[in-house]
């Protein structure tokens, strides 16, 4: 025998075809699930994409270049003397630090792009769609607005520098994701190695 199916203008019906007795419950359950997942791709501190949520947007972008042609840039970061700040005024300050350069990255990126803190003091950025002379100009401009946007507290002021490494993966690349990254973290420590605070990438490496 068949059941009632409720009124037509009733919004949520269970797929078995009855009206849903615990209805409530199955929502709220729903977006428990949803803040779950959020909570395992998110970093805590800085509330960027973790490492982890990094590997799987690396991959996925770094296929679709292979499928689409559109390049896919990656940006990485590390903040300059974070080490002497946080010896200096220990890790609270350090943590204020993280999540005042999170909170400005945050604000310089397009809906797009995939912020990510990859671990310690160390950022990254994938750029989808975007040419090495794009990933370029955004990792400057980043760059100018962290050396010109210091943390203000009630007691300090300290000033934000940092390094940075930019490649891009374009079609054709036999690169894995591993080696694109580690490829680009050695543009990143050579932008230590030649005073830091500086961007370097494929163009600043002399023949």
């Amino acid at each position: 025998m068949n059941r009632d199916r409720g009124n037509p203008g009733e919004s949520h019906i269970c797929p078995g075809g009855d009206s849903c007795l615990n209805l409530q419950e199955i929502l709220k359950l729903r977006e428990e699930i949803k803040q779950l997942a959020a909570i395992v791709r998110t970093d805590e501190l800085t509330g960027l994409f973790n490492f982890r949520y990094f590997s799987q947007a690396l991959s996925l972008e770094m296929e679709r270049t292979r499928r689409s042609g559109q390049p896919t840039c990656l940006m990485m970061c590390d903040l300059d003397n974070f080490k002497d700040i946080n010896d200096i005024h220990g890790h609270e300050v350090g943590n204020l630090i993280l999540a005042h350069v999170s909170s400005l990255l945050r604000k310089a990126i397009r809906r797009l792009d995939i912020p990510c803190r990859y671990g310690g003091e160390e950022f990254a950025v994938v750029l989808p769609n975007t040419t090495l002379q794009q990933g370029i100009k955004f990792a400057d401009r980043l760059r100018q607005v962290l050396e010109n946007s210091p943390l203000r507290t009630s007691e300090l002021v300290l000033d934000n520098q940092a390094s940075f490494g930019v490649d891009v993966y374009a079609r054709g690349d036999q690169l894995s994701e591993k080696g694109f990254v580690e490829r680009v973290d050695g543009y990143l420590y050579l932008a230590k190695e030649q005073g830091r605070n500086r961007v370097c990438h494929p163009d600043s490496v002399p023949d």
